[in-house]
């Protein structure tokens, strides 16, 4: 087996979470914690997809059947990223103002799904990853 399959999505996943945690610091100019999870630039679920995409295109070739599942996986975290748990987002939020000071109500997190923006922050992420690991892996 090649490891690099192994690794990938490892290292995207540790890598972008502390690159999101920073920069959600430097937005809120204070340490973020409490926005680590879902939501938030880079998304991490893009980042780590596409790695693996990339990575497969790097290794097998787009013509590969495993690159055309891959991208397909890519396409189905994308839009749930950006719809659905958005959606979800916003439910939440009306739940919450709903809700108001009642203190048996338990806060419902209102940052779930990601903007565009984060999305391909993620993607671009995750594509470079996977250079660097095709790179540094090698075959």
């Amino acid at each position: 087996m090649d490891i690099a399959y192994l690794v990938t999505p490892l290292i995207t996943w540790i890598t972008v979470g502390p690159i999101k945690f920073l920069i959600n610091s430097a937005k809120a100019r204070k340490w973020a914690f409490n926005l680590v999870g879902n939501g938030g630039f880079p998304s991490n679920h893009s980042a780590v997809v596409s790695s693996m995409a990339t990575l497969i295109a790097l290794r097998e070739g787009i013509g590969h059947p495993a690159f055309g599942v891959a991208v397909t996986l890519c396409f189905i975290v994308i839009i749930d990223a950006n719809s659905l748990r958005q959606h979800v987002g916003k439910q939440a939020a009306a739940i919450n103002r709903l809700a108001g000071k009642d203190d048996g109500h338990q806060w419902l997190r209102e940052r779930m799904g990601h903007t565009l923006v984060e999305i391909a922050g993620g993607l671009c992420t995750g594509i470079a990853i996977a250079h660097f690991i095709n790179h540094f892996f090698g075959r």
